[in-house]
């Protein structure tokens, strides 16, 4: 009772009412790993469109894999991403290591916030019209990233830091402003008196080799490359192109990713390698126990065949072949948040945007050997365009009669066991009985029922479409004593309709009397 019964009179009691919604959550945030002109290393930054993306990483580069699919997926209609940039270091030859720009005025020394060439484009001014002259401690900070490294260079984007100090124990001392505020440089040591004025090119930046298969992965333990991802939140699909444009990415970094996807409830989507060719050279590998695509065959996986062509806007838009991740990301995201996640991302729909051509043009007879063995296969119709003309895992070969065979099927799957495991995090340390069990089957109950009348599932009733249990029949006195609750969830779920038959009969004509 919320107080002592004391006096006659009425008393007003709040009670519960059990009822804890649970929220779905996103399905489209795309994960993006590999290397970029500039930006925060090994670390995910959460973009929502290219120019968010030109502006923290630096755009389009043409020894960057990364930027193109990261453009192709807002281009087709991603909203969210998650950007993972990696570097080389660590090598004994210092030439190919991606090193920091430095720079140094009167002791205060500065470093670009992050490896790469791009710092050797950051000009430091420092001017004493401080709010107090003649205090020693107080200099203005000017920074500014130009676009060259000579003294006629244009401004390209500024930053101003009024009246910091060298005193540590100042509110506005430089070093701690600029470690909270600057995207551009930190100070790595700070005189005791303030600097004279003047004006400096930070030096010595390069962005050193492309980064190994190695780097790319990482270390989970360190959370560097892909485990970088240990420190976002969520997200649902996972994209590795390769380092450079027009190049391959390491099997080994999919096999790696494959594993993380399926302990953090996400998609890979796998790009097929330049020996895929042809159809026959794809089919051919997939009998192969030893190839490229048999140990990534999993239902958290999906293949996407051919390349595709995209105009390229630093060759004077001229084609180019890349891999197709960023691209199917896009549609996928477009999908969903057309549709829904479980609506497959394939049909005259899954229209594949900026792709002017695609690297094979295959047959409806080639598309027949690619399906069955779980490829998905890009097409071009007449009229219709480029499309994307599968929606199956690569778990999906018919051989493998694998219930995990579609890509909606599975998506909504990890949809609804991420949802449910975030919206439940309530129940740890509840009373394990029957109120504790009607409250989850309420609350699991209401969010399948939003679900089923979204259209998500089959049948025409929600009984025929799902259930939630959660009673004695799945929590048994011996399950209660070691402190477990079961909670059972079943769906049926909407397959998508790969194979149209019409059947057309001719009938004998009548004759009216």
């Amino acid at each position: 009772m919320p107080v002592t019964l004391s006096y006659p009179g009425v008393y007003i009691e709040e009670v519960p009412s059990g009822v804890r919604t649970i929220v779905g959550v996103a399905t489209s945030i795309t994960a993006f790993v590999g290397r970029a002109l500039r930006g925060p290393v090994n670390r995910p930054v959460r973009v929502q469109s290219f120019a968010e993306y030109e502006r923290i990483f630096g755009g389009l580069w043409v020894n960057s894999g990364m930027s193109y699919a990261v453009q192709h997926f807002f281009l087709n209609g991603g909203a969210d991403a998650l950007i993972v940039r990696v570097v080389h270091t660590g090598d004994g030859t210092p030439a190919n290591n991606a090193v920091a720009a430095t720079g140094a005025t009167g002791g205060l020394n500065l470093s670009a916030a992050n490896e790469g060439e791009w710092g050797n484009r950051i000009r430091v001014t420092v001017d004493h019209d401080t709010r107090d002259p003649a205090d020693t401690t107080l200099f203005n900070l000017i920074v500014q990233e130009m676009d060259g490294t000579s003294s006629s260079a244009n401004v390209v984007a500024t930053e101003e830091f009024r009246n910091v100090s060298v005193t540590a124990t100042s509110p506005r001392f430089v070093q701690a402003v600029l470690a909270a505020q600057s995207t551009f440089v930190v100070a790595t040591a700070v005189p005791s008196t303030r600097p004279g004025a003047a004006s400096i090119f930070l030096t010595g930046g390069q962005d050193g080799i492309a980064p190994t298969a190695g780097e790319i992965e990482g270390d989970q333990d360190d959370k560097e490359g892909l485990y970088a991802l240990e420190d976002a939140d969520l997200f649902n699909l996972l994209c590795i192109p390769p380092v450079a444009p027009g190049g391959d990415t390491n099997p080994a970094v999919y096999t790696a990713a494959l594993a993380y996807c399926k302990d953090r409830r996400a998609m890979l989507i796998v790009d097929p390698p330049n020996s895929f060719g042809t159809p026959a050279a794809v089919e051919s590998d997939s009998q192969n126990s030893s190839g490229f695509i048999a140990p990534l065959r999993d239902e958290n996986s999906i293949l996407y065949f051919p390349r595709v062509r995209i105009a390229d806007a630093l060759q004077e838009n001229r084609l180019a072949t890349f891999v197709p991740c960023g691209v199917m990301a896009g549609v996928i995201a477009r999908t969903d948040a057309q549709r829904g996640i479980w609506k497959a991302p394939a049909g005259l729909d899954a229209g594949l945007a900026g792709v002017r051509e695609l690297a094979y043009k295959m047959t409806d007879g080639e598309n027949g050997l690619l399906n069955p063995l779980g490829v998905n296969c890009l097409r071009g119709f007449p009229v219709i365009g480029n499309v994307a003309w599968g929606a199956r895992t690569m778990e999906g070969a018919d051989r493998l009669a694998s219930e995990w065979k579609y890509v909606p099927v599975r998506r909504l799957a990890l949809y609804i066991e991420e949802s449910l495991y975030r919206g439940t995090q309530w129940v740890v340390f509840e009373p394990n009985d029957e109120p504790l069990w009607a409250q989850i089957r309420l609350n699991v109950g209401a969010f399948m029922q939003d679900l089923f009348r979204q259209g998500a599932f089959q049948g025409s009733s929600p009984r025929e479409a799902f259930f939630v249990k959660c009673d004695r029949t799945t929590t048994t006195q011996s399950d209660i004593d070691r402190g477990i609750v079961n909670v059972h969830v079943g769906f049926a779920p909407l397959k998508p309709a790969e194979f149209v038959v019409i059947r057309i009969q001719q009938i004998a004509g009548q004759t009216g009397a």
